[in-house]
Order: C-alpha cells, then sequence, then structure tokens
C-alpha cells in the first residue's frame, strides 16, 4: 500500500510575478496528482498540499529549485490529498488575512521587523530563566480564538478573534497595552500568522516580542505532550485536528453536555454554519446540531475562519 503524506510551508520572500509562480504551482501539482491549498502573494508562498508520499516528495524538491523558495522549512505530517477538497492555488495580497498588506515589509531575509524567533527548547530556556528572575513569559496565542478551545500553551492569552483581520483591531484597542514593557511570545500553528503579527505587534509598541520558530507543529514535535503545550491543534483540513501523542489532554468541552471533547461540527443551519464542539455522544443522538447562538437563520456571512477549505492555511 501506498504512503501518503501532507506537507505544509510558507516562505516569506519577495516575488515579483505572482502569477507566474502560480502557474508554475499549480502545473506542478496537477501533474503530481496533489490536492491541497496554496496561497501566493508578492511576500511569498504559504502551502499545504497532500498525495502519495514519492509525488509529495517530488513537488516539495521542485518547489525548492526556485532561488527564494531553497531554505523553505518543510512540515511533514499524517493524512494525503483525501484531506483536502481539492487543489486550491490562487494570488492574493497578503498570505495571511491581516488587512494590512501595504504595512508588511518582506525583504531577500524575510519578513522586516518581526519578533525575534525561538526554536522550541530556546523557548524553555527563555521561560527559565525569567522566572529564576522572578519575571514570567506571557504566551499569546496568534490564531483565531476557536482554535484555542482544544488546544494552547498554559496560561496563553488568547484574543476575542474570529479572523486575523480582527487583531489590529485588537492591537490598537488598548486592552494589551500592559504588555507592551513584557516578555511576550507568540505562537500560532505553523508560524506564519506570529511573522506578520510580530511586525504588527512591534510597529505598536510592544516591546520584547518572540515568535515561536516553526509554531505549535515543530514544538508539538520536540516536546510533545510533556511541554507547555495542552489539548488537541486544530488544523485546517479534513482531519480538523491532530495531537502529538495518546497522552493528549482533552481540554474542550461540548455546548451541549459539556463533556470533554475536541470534535468540532458545522451548525445545521446552512445560514450560520458555526464551527461547535459537540461530544460523539450529542453528535449521533440524531438532534439537530446549532451553536450555543441558538442562530434563527438570520446569521451573519460565514466567517473565513469557520469554513476548513477556506480557512488561514496551517502553516
Amino acid at each position: 500500500m501506498a504512503l501518503h503524506r501532507i506537507v505544509l510551508f510558507y516562505c516569506f520572500t519577495p516575488l515579483a510575478d505572482p502569477e507566474a509562480v502560480r502557474l508554475w504551482q499549480r502545473t506542478l501539482c496537477e501533474g503530481l496528482g496533489l490536492r491541497g491549498r496554496i496561497i501566493i502573494s508578492r511576500h511569498g508562498v504559504n502551502a499545504t498540499v497532500g498525495g502519495e508520499l514519492g509525488a509529495v516528495k517530488r513537488y516539495v524538491r521542485a518547489t525548492k529549485e526556485y532561488p527564494g523558495f531553497r531554505g523553505i522549512d518543510v512540515k511533514w505530517s499524517e493524512g494525503g490529498a483525501e484531506d483536502f477538497p481539492r487543489l486550491s492555488v490562487k494570488v492574493r495580497p497578503e498570505l495571511v488575512s491581516f488587512g494590512a498588506p501595504d504595512e508588511l515589509e518582506v525583504g531577500d531575509d524575510g519578513v522586516v521587523g518581526g519578533g525575534a524567533r525561538l526554536t522550541p527548547e530556546a523557548l524553555h530556556e527563555l521561560v527559565d530563566a525569567k522566572r529564576a528572575a522572578g519575571g514570567d513569559v506571557v504566551f499569546f496565542d496568534g490564531r483565531n480564538a476557536f482554535e484555542a478551545k482544544i488546544g494552547r500553551f498554559k496560561g496563553a492569552i488568547v484574543p476575542e478573534v474570529e479572523t486575523t483581520r480582527d487583531f489590529v483591531r485588537e492591537l490598537e484597542s488598548g486592552v494589551y497595552d500592559e504588555l507592551k514593557d513584557k516578555p511576550v511570545v507568540t505562537y500560532c500553528t505553523g508560524g506564519v500568522r506570529c511573522e506578520v503579527l510580530t511586525s504588527l505587534m512591534r510597529s505598536r509598541g510592544f516591546q520584547e516580542v518572540y515568535q515561536l520558530d516553526g509554531g505549535i507543529v515543530r514544538y508539538g514535535e520536540a516536546f510533545g505532550d510533556k511541554g507547555l503545550w495542552e489539548g488537541s491543534l486544530y488544523v485546517f483540513d479534513r482531519r480538523m485536528h491532530l495531537e502529538f501523542s495518546g497522552a493528549s489532554a482533552t481540554i474542550g468541552s461540548c455546548a451541549r453536555c459539556d463533556a470533554p471533547t475536541s470534535d468540532f461540527h458545522n451548525c445545521a443551519n446552512p445560514a450560520c454554519r458555526e464551527l461547535t464542539l459537540f461530544c460523539a455522544s450529542c453528535a449521533e443522538s440524531g438532534d439537530e446540531l446549532r451553536c450555543p447562538g441558538g442562530c434563527d437563520g438570520d446569521a451573519e456571512a460565514i466567517p473565513e475562519s469557520a469554513v476548513p477549505k477556506d480557512a488561514v492555511i496551517i502553516s
């Protein structure tokens, strides 16, 4: 039986002709039978694709032949093409939709003005050093709030954002001003969101800002469930979530009965479709699954973060 895998990567590098890169990436993936989601912008590339292992390896090798992508950090995980509804390769103003494309500056070495990078091991060293000095480190979740319902760093601040576009508003609201002189470690799934978020934070007065290099994915590879992370990792494909070991804690709770769960389900109301946690028992009860808001059919348009196939790539 052939092995299948999913690869995740991003790269911030100036692209003079994003449309040409889009056509090349689509042709490459179609020829190899891969599916997934790739976003191209003048700032670089952000991709999650899956397929047969040999085909994925050929895709990675070919992608790394492009001068700007030679240093990409490729993350491998279980899964394959069947975890994606189709192949989508698009050009957009931003790799991640913060709503500030003109504020981001990207050079040959990546994002200009972003936070200092921390490996998982360096993160532990920073936390230990700050605590030894009588202080602490603030963990700041750079994802959409619903993702943190099933997994997060212990004691992390989770901004109430539905999409990444809400972060600029949150940062400028004054709610987090008390953090501007504290050591803040941002984290997201694979690192791409924090590349942008830390630059936005620093330009708004946050003095000591770090980003977890490689994101939660790399941290989980290094420490599993024996470190500072707890719970499951939400991913934007049909798997919906993944665990780093058999000892993963279940920190999410069913919206109907409060039983522990990490399983999201779309609200049954077609006008809503909000992702809500339901345990297996409630999901299989035969009762219609509605979000806690009791939506009545007049819900607002679906947030881009609420539907896996249209959401930010898990990198």
